[in-house]
């Protein structure tokens, strides 16, 4: 979507500058991406962790300013060790190759774009259901793949993997110490986006939860300002999510309806520009709580099925 130039020096307040390398806390150092957009807020945050031999998480998107500033912005003499990747959206992980043969550093995700998707989105897609226009990366592919649990060390430095599929299938965070970079699962600006394929619902809220067990200190997302109070964050998320779910079974206690009739209904207030994410997530809560049986969908789970409470 195409924003006015008000509309960006609005959304750009708070921000911080562009290109520029900064500490955060001993450690962490985040660098902004100029990739600006209503999805991705003020930009891409890249972190570095560590010092001398250090890990880049998500280099963001294909900008070659974007990779030069990251390298001109380490200290004389520091070196990039890995690459790790959060998941395979255009705004994250393009850069990850690129990066990877002007440093050698390995790049490391959970997979490529489809790995880690579940069952059920595989047969919605196998049925002809594209992915959204969320921006993809169907050519992303990591060196070394990661699992859930998996530690990776570094110079002076121990990261925590953890796979956190919803947003999207391969999506991971990783924890250094109690300070976790969420990518798109958490952020302070705007709750994640869930669509389907490649976002899952019944993923994301689980994830929710595996990282609310967690009681962290900080989060540092993808996209915004960190995070202070996650725990307070995830209850929002969880408790949004499920007042969304209240709002589309009570639309469909007044009879059947469509992806589009529910969302036309729920969404009363939002810009047509944003209607088609909007549509998104409600099919991501429809195959949820088909999924769950709390809804039917007919003639068979789709985009454009009929859904009615069971």
């Amino acid at each position: 979507m195409a924003m006015s130039a008000e509309q960006v020096r609005e959304m750009m307040k708070g921000a911080p500058p562009v290109g520029v390398l900064e500490p955060l806390e001993p450690g962490i150092r985040r660098i902004l991406a100029p990739n600006p957009s209503p999805m991705t807020y003020w930009g891409t945050n890249t972190y570095v962790v560590g010092e001398e031999r250090v890990a880049v998480i998500d280099p963001g998107p294909a900008d070659p300013g974007h990779m030069q500033a990251i390298l001109d912005g380490l200290a004389p003499g520091e070196e990039v060790s890995h690459i790790l990747v959060t998941h395979a959206h255009l705004d994250h992980s393009p850069l990850a190759r690129p990066l990877a043969e002007a440093t050698g550093a390995p790049v490391l995700a959970y997979g490529d774009a489809l790995a880690g998707r579940s069952e059920v989105m595989a047969k919605l897609v196998a049925g002809g259901l594209t992915s959204g226009g969320e921006g993809v990366d169907a050519a992303f592919r990591p060196d070394e793949t990661l699992v859930n649990g998996e530690v990776i060390h570094g110079n002076g430095w121990t990261l925590d993997t953890l796979w956190t599929p919803g947003h999207f299938a391969n999506h991971l965070c990783f924890a250094l110490g109690d300070a976790v970079f969420t990518a798109d699962h958490v952020m302070g600006w705007a709750s994640s986006l869930v669509s389907p394929p490649d976002g899952d619902l019944t993923a994301f809220m689980a994830s929710c939860h595996t990282l609310a067990a967690r009681a962290d200190r900080i989060y540092y997302p993808g996209h915004g300002a960190p995070v202070i109070d996650p725990a307070a964050r995830i209850d929002w998320l969880i408790t949004h999510r499920l007042g969304r779910e209240t709002q589309i079974l009570a639309a469909l206690a007044a009879g059947p309806g469509t992806v589009t009739s529910l969302t036309e209904a729920i969404y009363t207030d939002t810009p047509a520009s944003l209607i088609p994410a909007a549509r998104r997530n409600v099919f991501a809560h429809l195959i949820d709580l088909t999924t769950r049986e709390k809804t039917r969908a007919e003639p068979t789970l789709s985009e454009a099925a009929d859904f009615s409470l069971t």
